[in-house]
């Protein structure tokens, strides 16, 4: 598995980030993977699941500040 620096981390959009998760979910479940490319994978995992939950509450902040600005 290719490290990224943090940079790259952050610009990672909604999509690449979940698309990238699937990814990792699907190597874990083939079974063929070394105990420890499961904990990188599974650490990788977590970060992208955080990233894409980051991403998700700017967004439902952004939505409600143009519904409050429509009242």
């Amino acid at each position: 598995m290719i490290e990224e620096n943090s940079t790259e981390r952050e610009r990672l959009s909604f999509e690449q980030a979940l698309d990238e998760l699937d990814k990792i979910v699907q190597k874990l479940e083939k079974d063929d993977v070394s105990l420890n490319q499961s904990i990188e994978l599974y650490q990788r995992g977590v970060e992208l699941s955080k990233k894409c939950s980051d991403l998700l509450e700017k967004a439902e902040l952004k939505i409600k500040e143009v519904q409050s600005s429509l009242n």
